[in-house]
């Protein structure tokens, strides 16, 4: 038996050692800083002048919460999901209501909207299943599969293509479903706590980026069924995530009021945003050219940090953006719009 624990002791300590001499190699991987490589750069206002940021549309027709939206594809449509107990989709540019799916469950969290084709629609919550929906146009959304083996409530969903789509959960995994058949093809594990948030990658297919709450964010690989990278620095639940343009970068959105940027490249953190409000963030989305990182907030906040700024990074705000809380946001696929949803039970398009 002393034997036996001996051996433990000696396990932990290599392991220990191992931590100590990789942090060792990535310190030494570590060249400039973001701010010593950009301080001659000038900010977003000098370069672009006063941004003339405002709501461009108003989507009125929940009578709900709204706690998720998505864009199609094409950036025409968006797909909002509200505890109403509906799910629409709109057009973006007339502000029409395409398709109204009632849902068996208006404790609904997520929704997603299939990006090639824009045929298929999605939304998942406290029922536990990830419901998809045919929108084709000219004929009635029908429900088209439920997708059931999650254990907890479903936090998000998005579409790799028509036929597969990952799901994340209170139950601390992460699916990727085949659609057709129903079934669960390779089921992720290996954060502390319930995931809330996915994203997939823009240049790969095969990976997808996950934060919890369990202060971490974890890049997967598909292929390889595992997880390929693990970051960490925030201090509390990491409620949003979002891959950077080109594929090389994450943003994370944390309870922590802070805005991180992960290189993936670099394994580690390269910038920091720290709002100076007391709320969390909830949402959080790259414009088209990595330049701004849009947030959210638990309050009626809505911020754009200068990503390669560390002194002074905060670009513009939006103080009153919603009269609740701001739920979620995304920027459209062409780049020419912010969406944000709220508790107010508005969608607002903003450009």
């Amino acid at each position: 038996m002393d034997d036996f624990a001996s051996r433990i002791t000696a396990a932990t300590a290599e392991v220990e050692s191992l931590k100590s001499k990789i942090e060792e190699v990535r310190n030494s991987k570590k060249g400039k800083s973001i701010g010593s490589l950009t301080a001659k750069r000038g900010d977003v206002g000098g370069i672009r002048g006063p941004p003339s940021f405002k709501v461009r549309r108003l989507l009125k027709g929940h009578f709900g919460k709204v706690y998720a939206l998505h864009w199609s594809g094409d950036s025409q449509n968006i797909v909002s999901a509200s505890q109403d107990g509906k799910l629409i989709v709109w057009n973006s540019n007339t502000t029409t209501k395409m398709n109204a799916i009632p849902l068996r469950s208006s404790w609904v969290m997520t929704c997603a909207y299939e990006q090639s084709k824009g045929n298929l629609v999605a939304c998942g919550g406290l029922d536990n299943l990830c419901s998809i929906y045919n929108i084709t146009e000219g004929t009635q959304a029908k429900s088209v599969k439920e997708l059931a083996t999650h254990d907890g409530y479903i936090s998000c969903c998005r579409f790799i293509d028509e036929k597969n789509i990952i799901t994340s959960s209170g139950d601390s995994s992460c699916i990727f479903w085949d659609i057709e058949r129903g079934d669960a093809l390779t089921t992720f594990t290996g954060h502390g706590g319930d995931v809330m948030s996915i994203s997939l990658s823009p240049k790969d297919k095969n990976v997808f980026v996950s934060s919890s709450i369990d202060g971490t964010a974890k890049i997967w690989d598909i292929r390889e069924s595992r997880c390929v990278q693990t970051h960490s620095g925030h201090t509390a639940d990491v409620n949003a995530v979002s891959f950077f343009p080109d594929g090389n970068a994450i943003g994370t959105g944390s309870d922590d009021r802070t805005c991180r940027i992960f290189d993936m490249r670099a394994y580690g953190e390269v910038n920091c945003f720290l709002s100076s409000g007391t709320s969390g963030v909830t949402s959080v989305d790259f414009s088209k050219s990595g330049r701004i990182l849009f947030s959210a907030y638990n309050d009626t906040y809505m911020a754009a940090w200068d990503t390669i700024k560390t002194k002074a990074p905060l670009a513009f705000q939006m103080q009153q953006a919603h009269t609740d809380k701001v739920s979620t946001l995304g920027v459209s696929p062409d780049g020419d719009g912010l969406c944000s949803g709220s508790w107010d039970a508005y969608v607002k398009i903003w450009a």
